[in-house]
């Protein structure tokens, strides 16, 4: 029932969504949604507000039909000009994993973006110089989540060590919607590498020879979180074989995706990644649902970690407002300079 009206200035937190079904995903998390804004002719988004836990979130979702950086970065632009207190962001929806010898990522797995080695969390693996036999050489860089986010992700490795997991009570508010079900999702089946889907939308023709075989996990066995680098670009990964070799190239990813890499350096943010296929070519949308559930689910255990203070009230210099706590030594120095160069204007004139 929405009853609260709130001022744009009161939340703090954006939410960012990329299909429908990761937005129903995210609106369940909330424990208490507010009254819609008031349209604004300037701005088509459509938002979802609400709270969950002391923080006030608004969640919005990318126009059907239009994914990528480009759409990602728009509505992450929209948002914050609209609601200019929010001083961090969550990426949150479903992503290709990449199986390896190292994480066991399985389908409803979560990925969450951590630096890691070269890279920030986040690497666009589709930009940069193409030279000899198709190699590319990738340009530019982008900016690791803001430490009050990477901070919370230190505590929710640390509570998960200690067996202090909540992500299964709040993937229990999806037991009356059975479409988000673990069971319908069916069987997590993976293949070869090099072995390509058979036809069909299911792997029912696909060979039972070129599986896999793992370990089964029970079906009550926890959510599996992983941390690490998820590589994001304006193509669908639907190949095994590249999917394995841009992963050697990069260092190790655990997941692809198509949105993140239009954020990471205009809407400081944490992206956070439920596993619905393994980025080949047998992928379907079978899992989505349960993925964006666990996804969300993990975004709202790691905010409710985040005190409200830390993201209610930017700090100050000399009448400069400072980032968040992600912000560099540089970006401070930065600051401070701006923050002399204003005090000397005032003592001339």
């Amino acid at each position: 029932m929405k009853c609260l009206r709130l001022q744009p200035e009161d939340y703090t937190v954006g939410w960012v969504c990329a299909l429908p079904i990761e937005l129903a995903a995210a609106q369940e998390m909330l424990d208490q949604e507010h009254e819609d804004p008031p349209q604004d002719s300037s701005d088509p988004t459509l938002y979802t507000l609400g709270c969950i836990g002391d923080h006030n979130v608004v969640l919005a979702c990318l126009p059907a039909g239009y994914i990528g950086t480009t759409s990602a970065a728009t509505v992450a632009t929209r948002m914050t000009s609209k609601f200019r207190s929010i001083r961090f962001g969550l990426m949150v929806g479903i992503g290709g994993g990449v199986p390896s010898a190292g994480p066991d990522i399985r389908l409803g797995d979560v990925v969450v973006s951590q630096p890691y080695l070269q890279h920030g969390g986040v690497v666009q693996y589709d930009l940069g110089k193409t030279g000899a036999c198709g190699r590319i050489t990738r340009t530019g860089l982008l900016n690791a989540p803001p430490r009050v986010l990477l901070n919370a992700v230190s505590k929710l490795q640390a509570n998960h060590y200690r067996g202090r997991c909540s992500i299964s009570t709040h993937l229990s508010i999806f037991d009356r919607l059975p479409r988000f079900s673990r069971d319908i999702a069916g069987a997590d089946v993976l293949f070869e590498a090099t072995y390509d889907h058979s036809g069909g939308a299911t792997c029912e023709q696909c060979s039972k020879e070129r599986v896999i075989q793992r370990t089964e996990r029970g079906a009550q066995e926890e959510v599996t979180i992983h941390y690490g680098t998820i590589a994001s670009g304006n193509q669908v990964m639907k190949d095994g074989v590249s999917r394995d070799r841009l992963s050697a190239e990069l260092g190790g990813v655990l997941c692809f995706e198509m949105e993140a890499a239009g954020l990471m350096n205009e809407f400081p943010c944490l992206v956070i990644r439920g596993i619905c296929d393994y980025a080949d070519s047998h992928k379907n949308k079978t899992w989505q649902p349960y993925a964006a559930a666990t996804a969300a689910s993990c975004a709202k255990e790691l905010l409710l970690l985040i005190a409200a203070a830390q993201v209610r009230i930017p700090r100050m210099l000399h009448g400069v407002p400072m980032e968040e706590e992600g912000q560099s030594d540089l970006n401070f120095l930065a600051v401070a300079w701006a923050g002399l160069k204003w005090s000397l204007t005032r003592r001339l004139f």
